[in-house]
Order: structure tokens, then sequence, then C-alpha cells
């Protein structure tokens, strides 16, 4: 499979599955949530409040894993994890682009004070097809 075509396979799991885990590192230690993510092209976005761990975990340790696709139905469901590094995006239209509904019960308004996006850039994609196969990876940093 071409780089191109595995690219178009990661955008519509990307399409698809708004719902994945993100792991930081606090102190030495993995730590998991899940989260809803946006994207554009392969760059991930998510939204969380500046009061929330994450913050003080990523600031401490930039690089994030995540993990997207999966929906439990079988084993047999595509997904894929991702290597990123972590930075907060201040950009007032992106803040407004991917501030939604689904946010109200942690982030009022795209305009909250609390309101603080990341930017999760990938360096390195493992794509799976199903569970047990060896992944497709688009390694980023090359």
């Amino acid at each position: 499979m071409s780089k191109q075509q595995l690219k178009e396979k990661i955008l519509s799991l990307l399409d698809h599955h708004q719902i994945g885990s993100m792991a930081t590192v606090r102190g030495s230690r993995p730590y998991s949530r899940f989260m809803l993510f946006f994207h554009e092209g392969l760059t991930l976005y998510t939204a969380t409040s500046k009061k929330a761990h994450k913050a003080e975990d990523i600031e401490e340790n930039p690089h994030v894993h995540l993990l997207l696709g999966y929906e439990g139905k079988a084993f047999r469901d595509q997904y894929a994890e991702v290597e990123a590094t972590a930075s907060v995006e201040e950009s007032k239209e992106l803040k407004e682009k991917f501030w939604n509904g689904n946010l109200k019960d942690w982030i009022q308004s795209p305009d909250d004070p609390d309101y603080m996006l990341l930017k999760l850039q990938p360096t390195k994609i493992s794509f799976f097809s199903k569970a047990g196969e060896e992944p497709e990876i688009l390694d980023m940093q090359g």
C-alpha cells in the first residue's frame, strides 16, 4: 500500500471516530482518559479545561499516545495508535471551529476562559486493519 493510500485510510478512520483515549505522562506513569477528537488533515485537536491535570502533564512532557477507532463490536474493528506531540493551540478561530455542545459539561462556550484547545501533531501512526494483524506504519518524523 502506498503512503497516500495509508493516509486516506487513516483520514477516513479519523472522520468516523471522534472518541478515543489519550494517554499523558504524569510523573513517570502513564495516565489515560477518553477524549473527543477533531482533525484537520492528520493534525488532531482536543478540547480540555485549563483546570484539568492533562494541561500540567503536557507542560511537563508533551508526548502523548492516542487510541482511536475501535468500537468494541468485535476484534475485527480498524483502529489506530497515534504517537504525537501536544501543544496548546491559541487560535480563536480554531477554538470556535472545534467547540460544540458536547463539551458543555466541561466548557461553557468557545469564549470560556478555562477552554484550552490542544494541538496533537502526530510523529507516528500505526494503522491496524484488525486486531492481531501487523500494523501499517506512517512515520512522520522522516
